[in-house]
């Protein structure tokens, strides 16, 4: 397996590890709560396995559906349960993990040239699978310092 893959698979062990240390004894309304107006802990966990989703996909040489769509516009809505959070993330964890197994596997070249969104932004699918690791590891930790800013709030 290319070491970019085995690099993304350990970001993705860890941000399963570390979310559910810092956040998985958080209250439903701590998953939700804004303090100083900071999104949500619910958000960035949502958004991290959605945006999984998304930029596999464009790894993957396909286009967003309709589904992947329409819950772009709901990761910060309110009321997530800590169990329904934790069920997506476990979800959308293995299910990122096999995609990233499978293009490892079809030994794409990773300088092959891909597009994101409406704008068809240009890439390849080696900046796209660095951006999985990145962005994953962007959100774990901004879902954490929202967490600890909360239970410092209790």
């Amino acid at each position: 397996m290319p070491a970019v893959a085995r690099a993304i698979l350990h970001a993705l062990q860890l941000a399963d590890e570390d979310l559910r240390t810092w956040c998985g004894s958080l209250s439903d309304a701590e998953m939700n709560a804004r303090p100083a107006g900071a999104a949500p802990v619910a958000y960035h966990i949502r958004h991290l396995g959605r945006s999984l989703d998304r930029l596999l996909t464009y790894a993957e040489g396909r286009s967003l559906n309709e589904e992947q769509m329409s819950r772009l516009g709901t990761e910060l809505d309110p009321g997530a349960t800590r169990d329904e959070l934790f069920a997506e993330l476990t979800t959308a964890l293995a299910d990122g993990a096999s995609r990233v197994r499978a293009l490892a596997k079809a030994n794409l070249n990773l300088e092959e040239a891909r597009v994101v969104g409406k704008k068809r932004l240009p890439t390849t699918v080696g900046g796209l699978l660095v951006h999985v690791a990145d962005h994953t590891q962007r959100h774990v930790g901004q879902a954490i310092t929202t967490a600890k800013t909360v239970v410092a709030n209790r």
